[in-house]
C-alpha cells in the first residue's frame, strides 16, 4: 500500500477526550525512548495500546504497526481510532495498512512531535 499524504486532509476542530489522550500516548512513547514515531490505538473495549518505531537488526516495526499487533495480541478485534506523532510529511502505508486490518474505517489522527494535529486519515 502506497504511503497516505495527510496533508490537506481536513483537520477536526478539536479531537474528543479520547483522541486526545492517543495523540498524548503516542507523543509519550516516543519522546521515552527517543523514536522516530510514537503511536497509539484504541480497541472495541475503550483499552489503549501505545508503542515506538523499533528498529532492530533483525526487527523493524513503525509505531503504528507494533500498536496494533500490542492490541491483536491482547485479543481486540476492532480498532476504534489511532494516532501517530511523526515529524513525516505522510502516514507510512505499513502502519496505515496494519491500522485498516482491524479497522476499515477507523480515523488515523496524525500529529506533529509538538502534538499540534495535521490531520485525519479516514480511508
Amino acid at each position: 500500500m502506497p504511503d497516505q499524504t495527510f496533508a490537506g486532509t481536513a483537520v477536526p476542530a478539536a479531537l474528543s477526550a479520547e483522541d486526545t489522550k492517543l495523540v498524548t500516548l503516542a507523543r509519550s512513547s516516543r519522546a521515552r525512548v527517543g523514536a522516530l514515531e510514537g503511536a497509539a490505538v484504541r480497541d472495541q473495549d475503550g483499552r489503549t495500546y501505545a508503542a515506538a518505531t523499533v528498529t532492530l537488526p533483525h526487527l523493524a516495526l513503525t509505531a503504528l504497526q507494533l500498536a496494533v499487533a500490542s492490541a491483536a495480541a491482547a485479543g481486540a478485534t476492532k480498532l476504534e481510532a489511532a494516532a501517530v506523532v511523526t515529524e513525516a510529511e505522510q502516514l507510512d502505508g505499513a502502519g496505515h495498512a496494519a491500522v485498516r486490518d482491524l479497522a476499515p474505517d477507523a480515523p488515523i489522527h496524525v500529529a506533529g512531535p509538538d502534538g499540534a494535529l495535521r490531520g485525519t486519515v479516514i480511508a
